[in-house]
């Protein structure tokens, strides 16, 4: 039995290990993602386009938020709704800013699934270790108290990586949800001001 649940310990940590290595993969890809249509750049970018959008008779947009920004996408799929004409623009630019959205949150249900579960993983290997320990002293009797000690003392450190892996990865989920809910709501203005724009410009 002793020997099981010292191979379940190995796998608790391997376990945390991978889970780290992991989080922290799609915590660097994420952060590459969002900071293409985050900060100062994107910001100035999105004061001219409204700018344009209310006070001038035809869009004169430039693409200085970069080719990969998220807001550059929407713009871009809006003006060519726009010159070509096509009714329904309503609905082009939801569909658009779901599609945004999805790219958006991919990958954080992972990031939300490791930080939900990673304190319980490191329970379960404080319980093996708890298991671990109480053997060995019923085995051993009291001169297996060195062997219960460090059994407990594993217990305790399963637990410790456990909220060491979750608690920054839950951090990091509510970051980028965050900036996430403020991109979109960004692309929300943009198509109310887009609509607006459109029936401005069929009213002339």
């Amino acid at each position: 039995m002793q020997e099981y649940v010292e191979i379940g310990e190995e796998l608790i940590f391997i376990a945390m290990a991978f889970a780290s290595v992991v989080a922290l993969a799609v915590f660097a890809e994420r952060l590459i993602y969002y900071r293409k249509s985050l900060g100062k750049k994107n910001e100035d970018y999105l004061s001219e386009v409204r700018t344009s959008l209310q006070e001038e008779p035809e869009i004169h947009w430039k693409t200085d938020a970069g080719e990969d920004s998220i807001y550059t996408r929407f713009l871009q799929f809006a003006l060519k709704q726009l010159k070509m004409g096509r009714k329904g623009l309503d609905e082009s630019l939801d569909g658009q800013i779901l599609s945004e959205k999805l790219e958006l949150e991919k990958r954080l249900p992972i990031l939300n699934t490791l930080g939900n579960n990673a304190p319980f993983i490191g329970l379960l290997g404080t319980v093996l270790g708890v298991i671990k320990a109480f053997y060995g002293l019923g085995t051993l009797g009291s001169s297996g108290a060195e062997v219960v000690m460090r059994s407990i003392s594993t217990a305790l450190l399963a637990t410790a990586a456990g909220l060491a892996v979750a608690i920054p990865v839950v951090m990091a989920n509510n970051y980028f949800s965050r900036k996430s809910k403020v991109i979109l709501q960004n692309l929300e203005i943009l198509k109310k001001e887009l609509l607006s724009y459109q029936m401005n410009k069929t009213k002339v």
